[in-house]
């Protein structure tokens, strides 16, 4: 995918995001569809393109949260990166086996951001207030993600990486 069309998705899938969180009356939880973004650019973009997207992705999420500012762009890189390597070791080609991906990195992601929040978080537990509600967050994940699937593909016609690790 091109750069400016990640980021104009990614913008567009943040409000959607934000108005039925809100509408559904979803306090505790969210749709994480910045993990559909990296994951799928884990999976299709090239190192550099993929690296950029993501950077722009977390830091529009981070605009967004109001979460410690860099938490989410760190966290975006670091799941593209890892990302790229899990794509190496499995094959995503369907729906539901992105969705699958996607809800592992999920997971991953919501880890990290639970245990950097409770570092740099002043009294309080963080860890107590965000675990409880990962299992609903990355369920809704994977169904954005396979709901997602078919659109991201339209976006990303004819641009499958070759299988391996010099890609």
């Amino acid at each position: 995918m091109k750069f400016f069309v990640t980021v104009l998705l990614a913008l567009g899938l943040l409000t959607l995001e934000s108005v039925v969180v809100q509408k559904a009356g979803m306090a505790i939880t969210r749709i994480d569809v910045t993990v559909v973004l990296i994951a799928f650019l884990a999976l299709r973009a090239r190192l550099v393109e993929g690296a950029l997207s993501s950077f722009a992705v977390g830091y529009l999420l981070d605009l967004m949260s109001g979460q410690p500012t860099g938490l989410f762009t760190f966290l975006a890189v670091l799941g593209f990166l890892v990302g790229r390597v899990v794509s190496t070791l499995i094959d995503v080609r369907s729906a539901l086996s992105f969705a699958l991906f996607t809800m592992g990195a999920d997971v991953g992601h919501g880890l990290l951001a639970a245990f950097f929040t409770w570092l740099t978080t002043k009294g309080g537990n963080p860890l107590a207030a965000m675990l409880p509600s990962l299992p609903l967050q990355v369920g809704l994940t994977g169904l954005a993600a396979f709901a997602l699937y078919p659109l991201l593909k339209r976006f990303d016609q004819g641009n499958e990486r070759q299988l391996g690790l010099l890609r």
